[in-house]
């Protein structure tokens, strides 16, 4: 989860996240060395002394400048539309939850099993314990198995939503009238916070999402208890 002096992308507990990770590096040494190349000529023009009142045009380095720039956004494009292409992807998921979104909070079924249905409310702060996360925890948490593919199908009952979980990559709208899917796997176990990150009315930053990842034998034991 985001703490006040976490400078950089939350760590990844997905494949996905891991991914996006090294592309925003990728993306950012690339940057850094336009811009270094660009501050360096830019100090050049500045201090030289060197003028030719007589140049009219430069093909060659017209041609250069055109050509560089042309490959630099090709090493950015080609790992950016494979990761939009595996963001999109739901490959034989062994779970699908359905997530509705409301004013203000969110409802969640489990479509692959009877019965398991509930609602996830932010705790208020007269009601939280010693451990819990003001404005983060909520009453009832998503829980999955780890290691397992799940497919998320979200929608919503009045207003435009966003169902977002930084750690794993995932942020999809939720849209009235419209069944929006994910799909996402979690490579270790943990408590995933997340937020609505879709201006969506007066309580809008109080609708936190809290997903639990643990292991199968276990999520066994929940679904049983339910």
């Amino acid at each position: 989860m985001m703490t006040w002096k976490t400078l950089l992308l939350q760590d990844s507990a997905s494949p996905l996240m891991e991914q996006l990770t090294f592309f925003h590096d990728h993306t950012l040494m690339i940057l850094l060395i336009i811009t270094i190349l660009v501050s360096q000529l830019m100090i050049m023009l500045f201090f030289n002394k060197y003028t030719n009142r007589y140049l009219l045009e430069g093909q060659m380095i017209e041609l250069i400048w055109t050509i560089l720039p042309a490959i630099t956004l090709i090493f950015i494009a080609l790992p950016s539309l494979k990761l939009l292409y595996i963001l999109d992807e739901v490959n034989n998921p062994m779970i699908s939850i359905k997530t509705m979104g409301h004013q203000w909070y969110w409802s969640y079924e489990y479509s692959d099993f009877k019965n398991i249905e509930f609602d996830s409310y932010m705790i208020p702060i007269n009601e939280m314990n010693n451990w819990n996360f003001r404005l983060l925890d909520v009453d009832n948490r998503i829980i999955i198995p780890f290691k397992t593919q799940i497919r998320m199908m979200i929608s919503s009952l009045d207003v435009i939503h966003s169902w977002t979980i930084p750690s794993l990559g995932v942020k999809i709208d939720a849209t009235p009238g419209r069944l929006n899917q994910i799909s996402f796997f979690t490579n270790r176990t943990g408590l995933f916070y997340g937020q609505c990150s879709e201006i969506c009315g007066t309580n809008h930053s109080f609708m936190p999402i809290v997903l639990e990842s643990i292991s199968p034998k276990y999520f066994i034991k929940w679904m049983k208890n339910f």
